[in-house]
């Protein structure tokens, strides 16, 4: 596991861009973003600087971590799970509260975030977890008996969604703490 970096040990590296120095496009995004979930990400305040990836990241997120084939509280999970493993304070924090706002508990979250196996989950939920620590380590990790406890518990829909979730959250606590930004203030309402 790695070691969480402190806010104080960030200094970002890229400057913020606020909702008056983007795009009328990437304001939308931030008007949405806000409405959404009380605080516009300074991910996206970063990734900003970049229109058209920013748009991507956002369309990206949007369709991963909604409601499809597992709910969204649950990908949010996965996402705070491998943000832990990352060592990353910035991700595990966001999807925290992503997590909280889906309808996660409080003991979901902690559990997430430290021994999931004893935590209040189901089974199936118990075995997306493995999957997602297995891929934190490699892809390979996922072998064929991993496979086939992940075939047993989920449709391949959901096997899809989980994968590309813990998949994709090795890299955005990469792409956060390498430009060290800081962690985003809790959102208005919470």
């Amino acid at each position: 596991m790695g070691v969480l970096m402190t806010a104080n040990e960030a200094s970002t590296r890229i400057p913020l861009l606020e909702r008056e120095q983007v795009t009328p496009e990437l304001a939308s995004v931030y008007d949405a973003l806000l409405a959404q979930r009380g605080v516009v990400p300074n991910m996206f305040k970063t990734v900003a600087h970049v229109p058209s990836l920013a748009l991507a990241f956002a369309a990206l997120l949007k369709a991963l971590l909604s409601d499809g084939a597992l709910p969204g509280w649950y990908k949010e999970l996965v996402a705070t799970r491998m943000s832990f493993l990352c060592g990353s304070e910035y991700a595990t924090k966001a999807h925290s509260i992503s997590a909280r706002q889906k309808g996660a508990t409080e003991e979901q979250i902690s559990a997430a975030r430290s021994s999931f196996e004893s935590g209040p989950f189901s089974d199936a939920e118990k075995v997306g977890f493995r999957c997602t620590e297995k891929l934190h380590h490699s892809g390979r990790e996922l072998d064929d008996a991993s496979f086939a406890e992940l075939k047993a518990a989920f449709s391949v829909p959901a096997i899809v969604e989980l994968v590309a979730a813990a998949s994709i959250f090795e890299f955005f606590p990469r792409f956060v703490d390498g430009l060290r930004i800081p962690v985003t203030p809790n959102p208005r309402n919470s």
